[in-house]
C-alpha cells in the first residue's frame, strides 16, 4: 500500500526547508555540497531562532560537523557549538538527578518510570547530548503521590502552586510540577500519560513491559512500543509544534521496532489516526521510512488533514501557551477526539472550572460551585486583559 498524499509546503520558510534537508542528509551525502541554492539568501539569525524553538540545535550541530558544509557563517556554527556544550552539561546534571531519584524511590518502594529526559535521549539517539530536555518527567501510581511528594519536599523540591478547584486534579490534570531552587531542576510527577478520558495502558501494563537503562544505577523507563505510543500521543496533543518530537519518531522508526506491536497498540488505544498523522509528517518532512505493516495508517482523509494542520503550527514558531489560546488549535484538538465519549467529555471539561478561574477571581472554598456559572465571564475577563496588555 502506498501513500501518494503530498503535504502542501509552498509557504514554508526556506530556513525551515534547509533544516529539513540537514536532518535528512547522511554523513556521506553530497547533496548539500552540490546544492548551494539551499544556502542562498538564508536569514541565519532566523535559522538559529528556528533550531532553538524546535529544540533541535544539538542534533543540527552534530549533523553540520559531519557534513562540514562551508557555506554557513562561522558565527552560526560557533553558536550551535556553544549551545551544544551547554545542553550537554544540563543533560549530565539531569542524568545525575534522575539516578538519585530512581534509587530513592526504589528504597521507598515506589515504582517509578521515567517518561522523557536523558533516559530516552540515550535510548533513541545513543547519546544524551543529542537531545534537549528542560526537566524530568516521571510516572508513578496515583496512590503513591503523597508519599512521593514527601520525598521530594525532603530533597528540597518545592511544589508549584496549582490552585486546584472542585476536584480539578482528578478530571483536568495528570501531573504536578516541582522545582528545586538550588539545583535549578524542574520535575513533573505524572499519574496518567494523557488527559482524561483518553484510553491508555494501565501503570501495571507499562511496568510489566518496562526497560532498564544503561546508567550506573538502574533507571526504569517505558518499553519501546509503549514509548512510541506515548511520544506519538504527546506530539499530536501539542500539534507537533516542536520538531524535536518528530525527530524522536524518525529516529525510533529508523532503528526498527516490532511493527505488529506498534499497530496493535495504536489500534487498542484509539491512536490509528494520530499514527497516520505522524507517519505522513515524518516521511514527507524527514524522509522517514515507513514499514509496510504501517503504511495503511497514512491512507484516508483524517490523518492527511491532521498532518496538514500540524504543519501550520510547526512553521509558526509560537510557544504552546499562545498556540493553545487560538481557535484553530481548539478546533485541531477537538478533531483528534475519536469516540463519542471523548468528544462529549472534551466539551464538558471546557465548561469545568480551572485554576485559571481561581487566579482570575478568588472565592472562598464554600463558594467554589459559583465558578461554574461564572466561567464564561471569567474567560472573557482574561481575554480582555490579554488584549489590553498587548496593545
Amino acid at each position: 500500500m502506498y501513500n501518494n498524499y503530498t503535504l502542501d509546503m509552498d509557504k514554508l520558510p526556506k530556513e525551515l526547508i534547509l533544516i529539513f534537508e540537514i536532518i535528512k542528509a547522511d554523513s556521506d551525502d553530497s547533496i548539500l555540497f552540490k546544492n548551494r541554492n539551499l544556502f542562498l539568501d538564508i536569514d541565519w539569525d532566523y535559522f538559529l531562532k528556528l533550531v532553538n524553538h524546535h529544540q533541535i540545535y544539538p542534533f543540527i550541530h552534530s549533523k553540520l560537523k559531519t557534513l562540514d558544509v562551508g557555506w554557513i557563517p562561522s558565527y552560526v556554527t560557533q553558536y550551535l557549538n556553544q549551545e551544544y556544550k551547554r545542553n550537554t552539561f544540563q543533560m549530565l546534571q539531569l542524568s545525575g538527578e534522575m539516578e538519585q531519584l530512581s534509587v530513592l524511590f526504589a528504597q521507598n518502594e515506589i515504582r517509578l518510570l521515567f517518561l522523557k529526559g536523558p533516559v530516552i535521549a540515550l535510548d533513541i539517539y545513543g547519546d544524551i547530548s543529542l537531545r534537549t530536555s528542560k526537566d524530568l518527567d516521571i510516572l508513578i501510581p496515583i496512590l503513591d503521590l503523597e508519599k512521593a511528594e514527601e520525598l521530594l519536599l525532603n530533597l528540597g523540591y518545592e511544589r508549584e502552586e496549582d490552585d486546584f478547584v472542585l476536584n480539578q486534579r482528578k478530571w483536568k490534570s495528570r501531573h504536578v510540577t516541582y522545582f528545586h531552587p538550588q539545583k535549578g531542576i524542574e520535575l513533573e510527577i505524572h499519574w496518567r500519560l494523557n488527559p482524561y478520558p483518553t484510553k491508555e495502558p494501565s501503570f501495571n501494563e507499562l511496568w510489566q513491559n518496562k526497560r532498564v537503562s544503561t546508567f550506573s544505577n538502574p533507571v526504569y523507563f517505558l518499553g519501546e512500543e509503549h514509548l512510541f505510543l506515548f511520544l506519538v500521543s504527546h506530539g499530536a496533543r501539542h500539534a507537533w509544534f516542536r520538531l524535536r518530537w518528530l525527530l524522536d519518531i524518525d529516529q525510533m522508526l529508523r532503528k526498527g521496532m516490532d511493527q505488529y506491536k506498534v499497530k496493535s497498540y495504536l489500534k487498542k488505544y484509539q491512536g490509528l489516526h494520530i499514527g497516520g498523522q505522524v507517519l505522513i509528517l515524518a516521511s514527507q518532512l524527514l524522509n522517514t521510512p515507513i514499514h509496510e505493516e504501517l503504511q495503511f495508517l497514512t491512507t484516508g482523509n483524517r490523518p492527511k488533514k491532521l498532518a496538514q494542520y500540524a504543519l501550520l503550527f510547526i512553521k509558526e514558531m509560537l510557544p504552546l501557551n499562545l498556540i493553545a489560546s487560538t481557535n484553530k488549535y481548539r478546533f485541531y484538538i477537538f478533531s483528534l477526539k475519536t469516540s463519542y465519549l471523548q468528544k462529549v467529555s472534551h466539551i464538558i471539561l471546557l465548561l469545568y472550572p480551572s485554576s485559571m478561574d481561581v487566579r482570575t477571581l478568588r472565592l472562598p472554598k464554600s463558594l467554589h460551585v459559583l465558578y461554574f456559572p461564572l466561567r464564561p465571564f471569567l474567560w472573557i475577563t482574561r481575554k480582555v486583559r490579554k488584549s489590553v496588555r498587548y496593545k
